[in-house]
């Protein structure tokens, strides 16, 4: 009778709760959801309710679950009622002046089709800037002819790609929910692993909620272990097992490091990273020969754990081996120094070193290499330094490891006096001369002309509108006295830009001005119409390519200016008329 009363109490507790919820979630239909709000109100509300009785308070989106001993617990809940607001990205919208819906109206086929030719792409910086903003801004998905998961897949592409591992790991911690995390988590511990960095491989997993991959748990496992956390470890073992987890190697590698096993551990395996790490570290005597289809980052790891075959000791008379070393050092795993000490050792004639740009082209091309390098070190005249420098450099290329002979080809060309450089050679010099010191560039004002003016200072900060409209008026009337000043399309989109944000020119200057005289694409067009700034992001991602803003037409930079004032995205014009615009020194 005791157990009777107690389940019809439950029962009845059960179905206040399911009352109450219904008449929640219908009230929350009418009432406005504070999105940007709802993230932090989450956090704030993870904690779990144990429900006892009568005592019960509904505030927000809940779940009920039963624990194991039958007691019933109220859990906040991390997502919205049946319609789940998803979104994903690091930036707020209006950190550059973009809104929430800006792939609301896109058409999947349309955002498949421009990733295709963008990824086809070597993308300047400039346009990797772009792109980044266009997916890492948080906002809704677009709903036609795209899945969430493909989009998804697109961040996470692109933040692979770019390779920022602080970044990478900023955009996991905002996005813990995401169901394609398990790709990106993988690239970020495998990327510092095969650096050797432990320790930074293995401190997410304390910052991350694990998805379900046997990979990645594998991964935490072990960095448990490393951490002296071996009861932790040894209870996500055990539920990997209870899972039916079947992995024979990880098992015997895992028993050996606990301690349960004595046995030395000698297996290798390179089939990932994780397994390659274990096979050096259970392994005192451990020693691996890479070869051509050994995986760029067991190279890296390699590398980075100083396991890699020491320069003066690689036989000459392997040209196979020899050949793995250039790519090798074309993927920064040798230094191209050692590269180019294993190039001293070879033997040479002095009738080849004479005769070297005839002689080079007869010999194996690794074997070429070396007497071009040999007889770079053996002059001191500039064009013979530029000539038989540009004839290595070519040979480099010729077999895509130009990234073999960069740096130390800057260093010799930064050697050169400049005025010694005859024009044949200009070209070449500036193109592989690297800047190690870059200096940034200044703007200077020149309110003789109006897009170099002081009037650039209002894209630098905000304004008072009525100030910036004087300064504007002003400086229209001292240069209309110059009869001979010619407006350019440059001085049409800081003008335009200006009226944009609410500048008033005066109806007695306007006549000076054809005002709106970009000729936006017709694709663009549509897609502002249609309010689809994602992609018009894209199209501007595309239409840069490998150029920077500084290198386009003005007419081209002036449609995309245009297009930009028309969305009302300032943040990111400011930022192109600020590089576009000013004379710099």
């Amino acid at each position: 009778m005791k157990i009777s009363k107690l389940l019809n109490k439950n029962y009845l507790s059960i179905f206040i709760i399911l009352f109450i919820l219904l008449n929640s979630f219908v009230a929350a239909e009418d009432e406005p959801v504070d999105i940007w709000n709802l993230e932090k109100k989450l956090e704030e509300n993870k904690s779990e309710i144990i429900l006892q009785d009568n005592d019960i308070s509904v505030n927000s989106t809940i779940q009920i679950q039963t624990n194991q001993s039958n007691e019933f617990e109220i859990v906040k809940g991390n997502k919205l009622n049946s319609n789940n607001i998803n979104l994903a990205g690091l930036y707020d919208p209006a950190e550059n002046g973009l809104t929430i819906d800006m792939w609301f109206n896109s058409d999947g086929n349309e955002i498949v089709s421009i990733f295709k030719r963008i990824n086809k792409i070597k993308l300047s910086n400039d346009a990797k800037e772009i792109l980044d903003i266009a997916l890492l801004t948080n906002s809704y998905f677009p709903k036609k002819n795209i899945s969430e998961d493909k989009f998804l897949n697109y961040k996470t592409d692109y933040l692979i790609q770019n390779g920022n591992l602080e970044l990478i790991k900023l955009y996991l911690l905002k996005n813990q929910n995401n169901s394609n995390n398990s790709k990106l988590l993988r690239y970020y511990v495998e990327e510092y692993l095969s650096n050797s960095d432990l320790e930074n491989a293995c401190s997410i997993f304390n910052e991350i909620n694990l998805l379900n991959d046997d990979y990645l748990t594998k991964f935490k496992i072990y960095c448990l272990i490393n951490e002296n956390r071996t009861e932790e470890a040894q209870l996500q073992f055990d539920l990997m097992k209870e899972l039916d987890f079947n992995d024979e190697f990880f098992e015997k590698k895992y028993n050996f490091i606990m301690g349960y096993t004595s046995d030395d551990e000698k297996q290798i395996s390179d089939k990932n990273i994780l397994d390659f790490h274990l096979s050096h570290r259970t392994n005192p005597q451990f020693q691996y020969i890479p070869s051509k289809n050994t995986s760029k980052i067991i190279w890296r790891y390699l590398s980075s754990s100083n396991l890699l075959e020491n320069i003066d000791e690689i036989d000459l008379e392997d040209i196979e081996k020899l050949s793995l070393i250039e790519q090798a050092t074309h993927e920064g795993n040798y230094s191209e120094k050692e590269l180019l000490d294993l190039y001293k050792r070879f033997q040479f004639t002095i009738n080849q070193l004479l005769s070297v740009k005839d002689t080079y082209k007869l010999l194996p091309t690794v074997q070429g290499r070396a007497l071009l390098y040999q007889r770079l070190l053996l002059t001191k005249d500039p064009e013979q330094i530029l000539d038989l420098s540009s004839k290595l450099k070519d040979s480099f290329v010729s077999e895509n490891i130009e990234n073999a002979f960069k740096k130390e080809l800057s260093k010799m060309l930064g050697k050169i006096n400049v005025e010694a450089i005859p024009s044949n050679y200009s070209t070449f010099y500036t193109k592989n001369l690297i800047n190690q010191n870059p200096k940034k560039s200044k703007i200077k004002i020149n309110n003789k002309i109006i897009y170099q003016s002081k009037l650039l200072n209002y894209f630098k900060e905000s304004y008072n509108i009525k100030k910036v409209e004087k300064d504007t008026n002003d400086l229209i009337k001292s240069i209309k006295k110059n009869k001979k000043y010619f407006v350019s399309t440059k001085d049409l989109m800081l003008l335009e830009s200006l009226q944009s944000d609410g500048v008033k020119i005066s109806k007695k200057y306007l006549k000076l001005f054809q005002f709106n005289q970009s000729d936006i694409p017709t694709d663009l067009q549509l897609l502002i119409n249609n309010n689809e700034i994602g992609l018009v992001l894209l199209r501007f991602v595309e239409i840069l390519g490998e150029d920077e803003f500084i290198n386009l037409g003005s007419d081209t930079i002036y449609f995309m200016v245009d297009a930009l004032n028309r969305l009302n995205i300032d943040s990111i014009r400011n930022n192109i008329l600020l590089k576009v615009l000013p004379l710099k020194v």
